[in-house]
């Protein structure tokens, strides 16, 4: 859905449909394509009470799911959010029908405290819309990054990406620091725990002077080889932590370099296409999406 389709409940919304340009990839020096992005900004005094990232949840349940829906639930603070939201709203009568597929445990857990019917997801399963909490999202692009701060095996990059990507349609919902051109910080990548040095060591010459490679841990202090009690997956995976000490120039560019090492399962990078990011601040929501601008409005 366009933004420029969108009904929300705000007095004055501001408007703006804007270019951003993209910076060039790491390496090769390739550039990744422009995408146009549209914004809609809700001004604070829209806003009824509660936090910003309350306020982003509930405006993603009303704006986008509607009942009979196939719904991907994601994890993290304005995703369980969401997932109470949608408890009351099913509660109440005002939605019906509707199936929840978790992306992890936890939210599984939540889900079901709300009470929201539980399904299982399966390769090629119709969802129909998901939504879920992102580490960073690059500016422009909208191209995000998921699983940086969840240390237990209860949780899988994999499964999460598998629904996001399975989705009709998917919204992030971040707070305003989230979302920045130039980002840096961790990128968790799985490898294979047999040959996971192997995979370190051609990371690591990837991006020799930019980042460092660790091993996760599952108790203890993180450090290049993970402790004595590395981090498996529940699908037998390490887990590695690619720490960027500088600007990332290009998500798309380093999770094509991270595709291309033996031994790499997956990462935690994911680029969708349609992606619409919700924004929190103080001063109310951004909703910023990369459709085009003359997309066909659904009725």
């Amino acid at each position: 859905m366009a933004l420029a389709s969108m009904a929300i409940a705000s007095s004055n919304p501001l408007y703006s449909s804007l270019t951003l340009p993209t910076s060039r990839g790491r390496g090769g020096g390739s550039s990744t394509r422009r995408r146009r992005t549209h914004c809609l900004k809700i001004t604070g005094s829209s806003l009824a009470g509660g936090s910003a990232l309350f306020q982003a949840a509930h405006h993603t349940v009303d704006t986008y799911i509607k009942s009979g829906m196939v719904i991907g639930l994601g994890s993290g603070q304005a995703s369980d959010m969401a997932i109470q939201y949608i408890g009351l709203q099913l509660g109440a009568g005002a939605l019906k029908d509707i199936v929840g597929i978790p992306m992890s445990i936890a939210c599984a857990s939540e889900a079901a405290k709300a009470g929201i019917p539980l399904g299982h997801y399966e390769y090629c399963s119709q969802i129909d819309f998901a939504f879920d909490d992102a580490d960073i999202i690059e500016e422009g692009t909208l191209i995000s990054v998921i699983g940086r701060t969840r240390n237990q095996g209860e949780k899988s990059i994999i499964q999460e990406k598998s629904i996001l990507n399975a989705a009709n349609k998917l919204v992030f919902m971040i707070t305003e620091n989230q979302y920045k051109s130039g980002p840096d910080g961790s990128i968790p990548v799985l490898v294979n725990s047999l040959n996971w040095m192997q995979a370190a060591e051609e990371i690591d010459d990837l991006f020799l002077g930019d980042a460092e490679v660790w091993r996760r841990p599952s108790i203890g202090i993180a450090g290049p080889k993970g402790g004595d009690f590395p981090l498996v997956t529940k699908e037998g995976h390490n887990v590695l932590d690619v720490i960027f000490t500088s600007p990332i120039l290009s998500l798309n560019e380093v999770s094509k370099s991270l595709d291309e090492v033996d031994g790499v399962i997956d990462h935690g990078i994911i680029s969708k296409f349609p992606c619409t990011v919700v924004i929190a601040s103080e001063s109310g929501l951004s909703v910023v999406d990369n459709l085009p601008k003359n997309a066909v409005k659904e009725p």
